[in-house]
């Protein structure tokens, strides 16, 4: 009963309006819904019409997985999805989600990859965790990127060297696929891994003329040798990581011969695996032949020794001008840091034991005339020295990264007082930072070598005496 009289009230009420009205209503929602319906059909249009360039550069920026879903909205993304520039650069991460709360590629995504895409992969890296699963996992597909022509090729572990736990033959097995296939190789970072000389031949006989960087610092299957045998053949070489047991005077008179190559970059880790480790020296000979060879070269060195093993180290010139400790140096090893390290540009000092740093640090802005960058973090300075220090350097100092508990107030400087005096000399406000920001210097190479050291016994943190 309700319904017919609310049917017969809708009746009554469009009858007592004229014609004319009921007219006008019926166009105006007619009208509404063609406009509605239009503006669908062409809001979609507009987003299947959108020009490839365009999407490529928006499928660049999303993630692996959000991409895969965006291809399947329409034909033409879809289309963009495969696109070869859209997998020129691609990073495999491997992570075990037992052992790892880091994302990983997944499974069904590297198949498709491998299927469709490999002929297109030229930048390629892996990021695998701690586990060896994830370690023959990249191997596994390396051994498939048989089609394809990398350009560079990077190997990550994230935490423990995972890649040293593989079997070297399956490792070698996969690498020497890529040396053959690639041709055009011109950077290549390995460390950690069991690469070893016979691998590095391989290397060398496919990609001498296009190979510019190889970093493989903690590479313990490669010889001096080996090493000798890329700087003969890859005449383009611009930039060398390794470690120090591989650096040698034949290495660097190899470098600096005339038909070999312009370094631009040589960056050398000093890492100590047990304590007393013994060091050889490099003559200075050497270094001078490098430095007359390539003026302009940089030379990085990260040091993670102990106190008691830089006995040969610093005794001579040394053409160094990236310098980072990582573990405790003494005043010493500093003071012939100053005296003997004349191209230095860069230095941080992660730590120091109890003794103020004051004749050292006017030691290095007196002879460093480059120095440009400095941190220091569980160190000790009067704030005399230190405003002495940046009056010494003036405004080349771009980067002064110095924490606020390494300044011992004295009889002419408070901490309340030091920044406006330090401001003044560098020609900009300066503050000493709260937090130990000097990290910011340190490569991964420095805090892979950290983790290491933290593993190694009595690598103990001096306690410092509380300042009132």
């Amino acid at each position: 009963m309700k319904r017919i009289k609310g049917v017969e009230e809708d009746s009554n009420s469009s009858s007592s309006k004229s014609p004319p009205e009921v007219c006008k209503k019926v166009r105006k929602q007619t009208s509404d819904e063609s406009v509605a319906v239009v503006a669908s059909e062409s809001t979609e249009s507009d987003w299947a019409r959108l020009p490839q360039e365009l999407l490529l550069h928006i499928f660049q920026y999303l993630p692996l997985l959000d991409r895969a879903y965006a291809s399947q909205v329409c034909r033409t993304w879809n289309q963009a999805f495969h696109m070869p520039e859209l997998w020129r650069c691609f990073e495999f991460e491997l992570n075990q989600p037992a052992s790892s709360y880091l994302k990983a590629t997944h499974p069904d995504l590297i198949k498709q990859i491998i299927k469709r895409h490999s002929n297109h992969l030229q930048y390629v890296s892996f990021k695998v965790d701690s586990s060896t699963e994830s370690a023959e996992a990249a191997c596994d597909i390396l051994s498939q990127l048989v089609n394809c022509s990398l350009k560079t090729l990077g190997l990550i572990s994230t935490a423990r060297p995972s890649f040293m736990e593989v079997p070297k033959s399956h490792f070698i097995s996969a690498l020497t696929v890529v040396f053959v296939n690639s041709k055009s190789l011109s950077s290549l970072k390995i460390d950690d891994t069991p690469v070893d000389d016979p691998s590095l031949k391989v290397l060398v006989a496919n990609n001498s003329d296009t190979l510019k960087l190889l970093k493989m610092s903690s590479c313990p299957h490669v010889s001096p040798a080996g090493i000798l045998c890329v700087a003969d053949q890859c005449h383009g070489l611009r930039e060398l990581a390794l470690n120090y047991h591989l650096l040698s005077d034949e290495l660097l008179l190899a470098l600096s011969s005339e038909k070999h190559v312009h370094l631009e970059h040589l960056r050398i880790d000093v890492v100590s695996e047990n304590p007393g480790q013994h060091f050889h020296t490099i003559k200075k000979s050497s270094w001078d032949a490098m430095v007359r060879h390539s003026p302009k070269f940089n030379l990085v060195m990260y040091f993670f020794l102990y106190e008691d093993e830089f006995g040969p180290f610093f005794n001579e010139e040394v053409p160094v001008t990236h310098l980072y400790f990582g573990r405790s140096v003494s005043k010493e090893v500093l003071g012939r840091v100053g005296l003997h390290c004349p191209r230095l540009v860069e230095l941080v000092v992660c730590a120091n034991g109890l003794r103020p740093l004051d004749e050292e640090l006017i030691r290095i802005a007196k002879h460093c005339t480059q120095l440009s960058a400095i941190g220091l973090g569980e160190c000790e300075v009067s704030c005399s020295a230190f405003v002495e220090f940046v009056k010494m350097c003036g405004r080349r100092l771009s980067q002064l990264s110095i924490m606020e508990e390494v300044l011992i107030p004295d009889h002419k400087y408070s901490l309340d007082e030091i920044h406006w005096e330090v401001s003044k000399h560098l020609g900009r406000v300066w503050f000493p930072d709260m937090m130990p920001t000097w990290c910011r210097f340190v490569t991964s190479v420095s805090h892979r070598c950290l983790r290491r050291s933290r593993q190694l016994p009595g690598c103990t943190r001096k306690a410092r005496t509380p300042r009132a």
